[in-house]
């Protein structure tokens, strides 16, 4: 059970939950997430099952896109409309005013995370000191909108005015943040009423499998679920594949450092993706002194001379157990 998994996120559970309804249909534990989002957002969730749980770190600076919507005239305590809602007084924005504002937010910005966040203060949640009535500090951030445009405007109740947002951004990025400071920077009061995660980096929400879907599939056996999984380099098209003859495949199984078979491919990244005559992922491998060093290894040696295979993941596991769960900021899952 070894591959990605492209969750299309209902609103309700939560990230966690998901992982655990994976791991039961897809009778495995090894299942880690990309990125957390919150119980009341919906979209991608991208899941890592088995030895793709190795190259979740790859992903971890992936761009994010959503589409939120954002509620003018009250504050929130948790900048969702989860939290305790306090209305403003004063003339709510017009859609001119909205659009006027949202250049200001692009581009490179420092963002102060809610304080229902998962970032640690001495040792403590944010969100846990939050709930017990204590105002955690939390150092403000530089994150990036790379795009931020009004996509429509429900101006039915003029004192509480609703926009939909599309947003491209930095992994990290607090979606809620965003719509709490652009509702101060009006002089109003904004929180986030719906999100949903169009995109996670190469991930996209018209793939993304929806959980009833999952359900059906996993009635046939884990191999139902198998079906909808993605390789475990899927994604990864910045690391140029190299392929290597059959000779070379046990070297790169025991870790060990390889000459180049040719000239290597341009790459605008240190790392390659060692393929096999067949075509079969075998490593991920850096350069180094002039060799194939791997990196990552998802084959297990071939048996010789009487012994059984090396399990090199089961080897790796009973080291270091991988992460059950992949937040793009371990300090600070980006639910945005």
């Amino acid at each position: 059970m070894d591959g990605i998994l492209v969750v299309a996120k209902p609103a309700g559970p939560t990230s966690h939950d998901v992982v655990a309804l994976v791991r039961r249909l897809g009778a495995t534990r090894r299942v880690g997430h990309g990125g957390t989002l919150d119980p009341f957002a919906t979209g991608v969730l991208p899941l890592f099952l088995g030895r793709a749980t190795r190259i979740a770190e790859y992903h971890l600076g992936d761009r994010k896109s959503y589409r939120a919507t954002v509620c003018f005239g009250a504050t929130s305590t948790t900048d969702d409309l989860e939290g305790e809602l306090t209305p403003l007084p004063g003339p709510a924005p017009t859609r001119d005013t909205v659009e006027a504002a949202l250049p200001a937010f692009r581009g490179k910005l420092v963002q102060t995370p809610p304080a229902f966040s998962a970032i640690k203060v001495a040792g403590r949640r944010a969100y846990a000191l939050a709930r017990a009535g204590e105002r955690p500090e939390l150092s403000p951030r530089q994150v990036e909108i790379d795009r931020l445009e009004l996509v429509s405007w429900n101006g039915d109740d003029a004192q509480r005015p609703i926009a939909e947002l599309d947003i491209e951004c930095s992994a990290g990025t607090y979606i809620r943040a965003l719509g709490r400071d652009l509702g101060a920077a009006l002089g109003n009061g904004a929180y986030l009423g719906a999100l949903t995660r169009t995109a996670s980096g190469p991930f996209r929400l018209e793939d993304a499998v929806p959980l009833p879907q999952i359900r059906d599939a996993a009635a046939a056996g884990p191999a139902g679920v198998r079906a909808l999984l993605h390789p475990i380099d899927f994604g990864l098209n910045r690391f140029p594949v190299v392929e290597l003859p059959e000779s070379d495949v046990p070297a790169i199984a025991r870790g060990q450092l390889i000459r180049p078979p040719g000239p290597l491919p341009d790459s605008e990244d240190t790392r390659y993706r060692l393929a096999d005559p067949a075509g079969r992922l075998i490593a991920v491998a850096v350069m180094r002194n002039g060799r194939l060093a791997p990196d990552k290894v998802f084959v297990d040696l071939p048996e010789a001379h009487g012994h059984p295979a090396l399990d090199i993941e089961a080897a790796a596991a009973a080291e270091l157990d991988p992460p059950t769960d992949v937040d793009p900021d371990p300090a600070s899952p980006d639910d945005v």
